[in-house]
């Protein structure tokens, strides 16, 4: 008989001991929360993916260092990617999927025509696009659910202009552009630009985006007689036509806008690229947040980040939709695309990691400081910052 209680006694402690382990499992399993979803469709192949790849890589940091610090509300952000090629159609059906089938209130999206392409997607579904790194100003004027958190060429590419035509001095240019939405607008602000402060733009001509051999274009620039030559192209194409300017003799300055602020761009020219300037929209080394940020690169892939100012915008960008998926939290709104745009406009003003305060106007623009680089002794330098 005291054997039976003996059990007794210890068969009643095990299942109090058990009973203890799930009352205090309990908690933590409450803890767990749903995971907020966004949209990330960036060009991990194809010719654009030399930037796509590292803008992604510094998004995928961002989610990883706001869900090591606790998420959003103990909800982890996850981050849904696809690949666009930075192709139009591409990008449509990218955003048909995280609409339809992933249910996202908010994507992020980037290249001009991609943008533009998806914009009457997202409308529709009044589901948010941030648009972060194309720089059309057509991207202001695509809809109440296309926003950008980059400024657009209104912005450094009048920047650029005024510069090359006051402090430069520059008096007669030639404007190379890609026949599309990331080179027709943004070259007709530099014409406009330029002539308004005094200077004469002696050849204005677009290519085709599939060209590979550029000479017919640049003999009559070079016959045109320029002091400066400014390339509205993209990271495929551009340093291809500065090696057939160069090969031509033509040896003026060339300015472009931050799709060739990238150390890639200087292995492929190499001395050519001298002297060569570009924008920049987001802060330098000399930031501390930035300085610790390329560490952070040279740490993990032995170099610094493919278009350095776009893929801080990325970091960013993450951080923005956490700020805004807290505010729908604590207002207790449905996680919808409509919620999102309202929450996002309501707070207006956004303090991010490295581009500072961003600011999400009605006007579906951004205004940031312009910052000048130049290539000097075969590495990029800050020459300037135009506000």
């Amino acid at each position: 008989m005291g054997n039976v209680k003996r059990i007794l006694i210890r068969l009643s402690a095990a299942l109090a001991l058990s009973a203890g382990v799930v009352f205090a499992m309990a908690p933590a399993q409450a803890q767990d929360k749903t995971p907020l979803q966004f949209g990330l469709a960036m060009p991990l192949s194809g010719s654009q993916s030399l930037y796509g790849k590292d803008q992604v890589q510094a998004a995928e940091w961002a989610v990883k260092d706001i869900n090591g610090k606790g998420g959003v509300d103990g909800h982890p952000l996850k981050m849904i990617v696809l690949d666009t090629q930075a192709d139009p159609q591409l990008g449509i059906q990218a955003a048909n999927k995280l609409i339809s089938v992933e249910h996202v209130p908010a994507f992020i999206s980037a290249w001009s025509a991609v943008v533009k392409a998806i914009a009457p997607v997202a409308n529709d579904a009044k589901v948010v696009q941030l648009s972060v790194g194309a720089n059309s100003p057509d991207i202001a004027r695509l809809g109440d659910y296309t926003y950008t958190t980059f400024p657009l060429a209104d912005v450094d590419i009048r920047a650029l202009a005024k510069y090359e035509a006051t402090t430069l001095g520059k008096k007669r240019a030639a404007v190379l552009y890609i026949n599309n939405e990331t080179g027709t607008a943004a070259a007709q602000v530099y014409k406009d630009v330029f002539t308004k402060n005094g200077g004469q733009v002696v050849d204005y001509a677009g290519y085709d985006p599939n060209a590979s051999d550029w000479t017919g274009l640049l003999l009559k620039v070079r016959a045109s007689n320029p002091d400066v030559v400014h390339i509205q192209g993209l990271v495929a194409d551009t340093p291809q036509v500065v090696a057939q300017m160069r090969q031509l003799g033509l040896n003026m300055t060339v300015s472009s806008y931050s799709a060739i602020y990238n150390q890639h761009f200087l292995d492929q020219l190499g001395s050519a690229a001298e002297g060569i300037i570009a924008t920049s929209l987001a802060p330098g080394l000399g930031n501390p947040a930035v300085a610790a940020y390329v560490k952070r690169w040279d740490k993990a892939m032995g170099r610094i980040p493919n278009g350095l100012p776009y893929t801080e915008y990325l970091y960013d960008a993450p951080y923005l939709i956490k700020d805004v998926f807290a505010s729908m939290l604590k207002n207790n709104e449905k996680l919808t695309g409509e919620n999102f745009r309202k929450a996002m406009l309501a707070i207006g003003t956004f303090d991010l990691p490295l581009t500072g305060k961003t600011t999400i106007s009605s006007d579906h623009t951004v205004n940031k400081p312009v910052y000048l680089v130049q290539v000097k002794d075969g590495k990029w330098q800050q020459i300037a910052e135009v506000k």
